[in-house]
């Protein structure tokens, strides 16, 4: 019995938090999928480009933005990186990170 009482208590207590990170969290299951549907089409675009492919180049997309960060050894494999993930569908923004390697 006391366990059970124990157990309703803490349920009580926590009910509140668990309301409120629910609450605050405006990530949903569909956002989520496509925000994986994009880095991985991102992924592809850069397997199959010439000038980035090969490249340390991390992609991670937050609510349709592409966060780019990594290595590529000229200012032109910067900005073709930059200007693949713009003509990926849904993209709504990238942030390009990416540091050029000094020569």
């Amino acid at each position: 019995m006391k366990f059970a009482g124990t157990l309703l208590l803490l349920g009580a207590l926590l009910s509140p938090v668990i309301t409120y990170a629910e609450e605050k969290s405006t990530d949903t299951a569909g956002q989520y999928l496509d925000d994986t549907a994009i880095t991985a089409k991102v992924k592809t675009v850069f397997a199959k480009d010439e000038w980035v492919k090969g490249r340390e180049i991390s992609v991670r997309t937050e609510r349709g933005t592409v966060h780019l960060t990594g290595t590529v050894n000229s200012k032109d494999e910067f900005e073709r990186a930059t200007k693949l993930v713009t003509q990926v569908e849904s993209v709504k923004a990238v942030h390009n990170n990416l540091k050029i390697m000094p020569r």
